[in-house]
Formats: structure tokens, sequence, C-alpha cells
């Protein structure tokens, strides 16, 4: 079964490190040009998701949260734009921060907290996966929309 039919279905992980092999195994699948939706609350894992997926491109720089930033780009066998919306409050606020003029194709955006700007996802094809951290520490990660 492919990581991608295994997310619709929904994986539990232990720990950080399985999340990041779970991230290193999605960067594998995902196909080039795309948007990732992380929606999940804090501590849901999103960040430790996307370390994974850096590392599954051959990314081999520390990867966290581009809270402040608003996004970090970095460059492995794709280039991987990781931002995190959290303080935007809609897709248009984008526009003065540039992020297409610096896209290189092949790409993948991971994006935390897409809710905060729904109109950007109109312009890439989308996976969205919502994680959610269990009551035994685990974290719940799914696929709802390819």
């Amino acid at each position: 079964m492919s990581i991608l039919e295994e997310l619709k279905a929904g994986i539990c992980t232990g720990s950080a490190e399985e999340t990041e092999a779970l991230g290193a195994r999605l960067a594998q699948a995902l196909p080039d040009d795309v948007a990732l939706a992380l929606s999940g609350d804090l501590g849901s894992g999103k960040t430790t998701l996307v370390r994974g997926i850096a590392h599954g491109l051959g990314i081999r720089k520390s990867v966290t949260s581009p809270t402040y930033n608003i996004y970090t780009i970095y460059q492995g066998r794709r280039q991987l734009v990781h931002m995190d919306a959290y303080r935007l409050s809609d897709a248009h606020e984008l526009d003065t921060l540039s992020i297409a003029e610096f896209l290189a194709s092949p790409f993948l955006i991971a994006v935390e907290w897409p809710e905060h700007i729904p109109g950007f996802f109109e312009d890439y094809p989308c996976y969205s996966i919502e994680l959610k951290l269990l009551e035994d520490h685990r974290h719940h990660l799914k696929l709802v929309q390819d």
C-alpha cells in the first residue's frame, strides 16, 4: 500500500522519529509543484512532519517552524517552502511576501495553519492532511483531500 493510501485510512505515530520517517516517505510520493496543507492544533506534529519531508528531499539544514518569518525556503532535490500562516488573515497578504516569485520548479509548499489563507490553494494542486494529538500522546495523521 502506498503512503498516500495509508494516509487516507489514517496513520498513528508514537514518536517524533516515526512522524519524521512518515514525512520522508511522503516527500517521495508527492508530485512536483504542489501544496501540502497541514491542519492541526499546536503540538499535533505539523513541523515534525515537515522536518521529515525535508529529510526525504535531501535537505540537511535544521527545520523549525517559520512562525515569525512566515516562510522559509530550503533547497534539496526539490525546493521546499515551509510556511506558517498562523499570523495571516487571508491569502491576499501573501502578495506582499512575493512567494510566487521565489518558487522554482520542482517545488513543494508545506503550509501550517492553511485555514488562515484558503484562497492560496486555488493556485496549486493541494493535498490536505489533518493532524491530531491523541490522549495517549500518539499523533494521528489523515489525508483528507488530494
